[in-house]
């Protein structure tokens, strides 16, 4: 056999696979590509579906007697024979081709080298660098406008590595200065503020270099200082002269006809009789009402008012989404109702705004999607229709969405169909994987014990303009990561590094003889008031006056 060769074709060929002797163990693993001469199409791009070796001379009771320790392995002929699907070939117009006739037996089968990968499966033109071809030394980008354009989606299992890997998408978003409006419910992606320090020998595998995004990240809170320190701004909606539509968000679905038609005369009769009103006026309006559902709207009307987000002081959308910079709304701290009501708001504004130009094309990234677009049958937020609308009709006015869940089965499926690029790492459960296999374009249920078995931090990646699934090992990040999980079980006090002994434990005097030091007794502090307060908000989860 050829040293420059891997392998040659043998035995019976079509134009979709074909079967060849390998020359070692060594030589190719499963998911690797290769390449073979076509006698009409020139070097054509495969890969390994399977690779088995055998040894028929190698029998049964030989290989007892050799487990009992009664004989040794000789010189054995192992049989390397791995399986090769065809991918294609790339024709003169661009256009991708499979062979029309097979293979020719006693052809050499090689290793494909990294241009023929990148032509042949379509990643020569793209610019979002997101890690490398898993197994090879192959850097995988995806195309920019293709990912922002026409949505992507993110979907793994918990601890599989979806926020990371959101994380590196977003870091190459913002090299590129595309503005990012990114809605956070756990505080994860703050920390993209600060360079990365945790994994400095990968970084040159990877050929990166650390980096942090703080001239170019805001983070708000909906809530307030006190629950969110670290965020740089508060987040508030308007709260003067709010109208019907603005309500209609603000509410969940349960709201009856009665409870509607009184919140209306009271707005219509303000809006008639006042320049400028608030969320007070209407309240006090709504209480002149002499239904009794009336306690209805006001028990509603005051939670929402209680909550502070509401403020004379609003934060604009033109605010939040600005060329080159990325707005975090950090939701720690927050009641799901409220964020579901502050998605469904934010999402109607930016949809608005892109339709009259009056801000620049983005991409609204929305972490734990399962929550702001549940499918049929699981629940239904505020927030559903209007994620919907963007999924299906976004692209047009250059309104991107990217969707990142853990849960693929409980996500609307009308707004993951509309994702063209699917980022997928491990799911284990059954229903993911049937909503992954059957709700998704590009996946057929054989890649479920594919997906199953996933390595941490490898993703399986489906796009229009990428021929076939790939496998990528997602590259570090640039900035740090702050998804991780906190530590539950400490380490060993062996382990730990001894320290200083706290100053109310023994101390040597004199001559070495040691006498407890005596701390004066200290009056026990009432709680502050601060303290007091922190447990109100975390009920209340804002308050107007911070």
């Amino acid at each position: 056999m050829a040293k420059d060769s891997i392998g040659v074709i043998f035995g019976k060929t079509s134009s979709l696979n074909f079967r060849f002797a390998v020359s070692d163990s060594t030589a190719t693993k499963r998911s690797d590509y290769i390449k073979a001469w076509h006698e009409s199409d020139g070097w054509t791009l495969a890969q390994v579906s399977t690779i088995t070796s055998s040894n028929e001379d190698f029998s049964v009771e030989e290989a007892v007697d050799v487990a009992e320790g009664s004989s040794k392995i000789g010189d054995m002929d192992e049989q390397i024979i791995a399986d090769a699907t065809v991918i294609g070939v790339r024709d003169k117009e661009g256009i991708l081709r499979v062979p029309k006739s097979p293979f020719s037996p006693g052809d050499k089968v090689f290793k494909a080298d990294e241009l023929l990968i990148k032509q042949t499966l379509g990643l020569m033109r793209c610019d979002v660098y997101i890690g490398l071809l898993d197994g090879q030394n192959v850097h995988v980008n995806l195309d920019a406008n293709n990912l922002v354009q026409k949505h992507c989606s993110i979907l793994a299992k918990t601890g599989a590595g979806k926020s990371y890997t959101g994380g590196v998408i977003l870091e190459e978003l913002l090299d590129k200065n595309v503005p990012l409006l990114i809605i956070d419910p756990h505080g994860e992606y703050a920390t993209l503020k600060f360079p990365n320090e945790d994994k400095p020998a990968s970084f040159e595998r990877y050929g990166i270099t650390p980096k942090g995004y703080a001239a170019q990240i805001t983070v708000y809170t909906p809530a307030n200082k006190l629950l969110n320190p670290a965020a740089d701004m508060l987040f508030r909606l308007n709260g003067i002269n709010l109208g019907i539509k603005e309500f209609v968000q603000f509410f969940s679905e349960d709201r009856s006809q009665n409870e509607t038609g009184i919140l209306f005369e009271a707005v219509s009769k303000l809006k008639a009789e006042k320049e400028k009103y608030t969320i007070d006026d209407i309240i006090f309006e709504v209480g002149q009402n002499k239904s009794k559902v009336k306690w209805n709207v006001i028990n509603k009307l005051e939670a929402l008012r209680e909550t502070g987000i509401l403020s004379d002081k609003a934060t604009s959308i033109n605010e939040l989404v600005q060329e080159g910079r990325a707005s975090i709304i950090d939701m720690r701290g927050v009641n799901p109702d409220l964020q579901a009501m502050i998605v469904s708001k934010l999402c109607t504004d930016i949809f608005e705004a892109r339709k009259l130009a009056t801000i620049p094309p983005c991409m609204l990234v929305l972490e734990e999607a399962h929550n702001f677009c549940p499918e049929k049958g699981f629940d239904r937020t505020v927030s559903t229709d209007i994620l919907r609308t963007i999924a299906s009709e976004g692209r047009k006015f250059g309104l991107g969405l990217m969707v990142i869940s853990q849960r693929p089965a409980r996500v609307d499926k009308n707004v993951l169909s509309q994702c063209n690029t699917q980022i997928i790492m491990k799911v284990t459960n059954p229903n993911d994987l049937k909503a992954i296999s059957k709700g998704l374009e590009g996946i057929s249920s054989d890649v479920e014990e594919d997906i199953k078995g996933l390595s941490p931090g490898v993703a399986m990646i489906v796009s229009t303009y990428i021929e076939r699934p790939i496998l990528v090992d997602i590259r570090t990040r640039k900035s740090k990561h702050g998804g991780a999980s906190v530590p539950v079980v400490k380490a060993p006090a062996e382990d730990k590094k001894k320290e200083p002994q706290p100053a109310q434990d023994m101390e040597k005097e004199g001559g070495g003889k040691t006498e407890p030091k005596v701390e004066p007794v200290k009056e026990v502090p009432k709680k502050s008031r601060a303290k007091r307060e922190m447990k109100w908000y975390h009920k209340m989860f804002g308050s107007r006056n911070t």
